[in-house]
């Protein structure tokens, strides 16, 4: 993991967060995405799964107001962040569209992946010994059943889920049983995420570090 975050510095994660930020309040006034910048383009033309996570500020609970990505790495970063910044404001089924002026209240979070590894094992109970909280995302899969938890779900907001925990959960975001990673026809695949993220709207812009 740590080659792969050499990859991005915190002056290039500002400068994704920051066009994340530019990019769903312009399509918020204008309806329609803005244009990419040249320097974003040049920067970021690799191709990498990525997310973009909308947080409300002053929320107790979960403060969670988006949250939008694509797991595989078949677009560029800067396409994916084009993409996928104005759906986690206003295509996430679980909430209703954000509007202009609840951009003042939320903070953007950027994950950007590594690709998805398959994790083999003998038996089910292997996967609490092979899951490292706080360093690994995790993918079920079911035949067309999928869903997907980044890496600082199970920490964050003072949750502090055990590993099966989060083999519960991220089964029931695939829609499956909560205890589906414990049958043979469950793959469960982890992932690595460099993290950037506002400290307030607008704020400055960090690297973040789960544990």
């Amino acid at each position: 993991m740590s080659s792969k975050e050499e990859e991005f510095s915190i002056e290039e994660g500002a400068l994704l967060v920051k066009f994340a930020r530019e990019n769903i309040e312009y399509y918020l006034k204008n309806k329609h995405k803005m244009p990419v910048p040249n320097e974003i383009k040049q920067k970021f033309s690799n191709k990498y799964g990525a997310f973009v996570t909308l947080n409300r500020v002053r929320i107790l609970g979960n403060p969670l107001r988006g949250c939008i990505g694509y797991i595989e790495p078949r677009f560029e970063l800067y396409d994916v962040i084009h993409r996928v910044s104005i759906s986690s404001a206003i295509e996430d089924p679980r909430f209703t569209p954000v509007i202009l002026e609840e951009m003042n209240e939320i903070v953007i979070e950027i994950s950007i992946l590594t690709p998805p590894e398959l994790i083999v094992v003998d038996k089910p109970e292997d996967y609490l010994k092979k899951i490292l909280i706080g360093r690994d995302g995790l993918i079920a899969e079911r035949g067309a059943r999928r869903g997907l938890l980044l890496p600082q779900v199970p920490v964050d907001h003072d949750r502090n889920w055990s590993v099966k925990e989060f083999l519960d959960h991220t089964c029931q975001k695939a829609m499956l049983s909560s205890d589906a990673w414990k049958d043979k026809d469950t793959k469960i695949y982890a992932f690595q995420a460099i993290l950037f993220e506002e400290t307030e709207p607008r704020g400055k812009i960090v690297r973040k570090f789960i544990s």
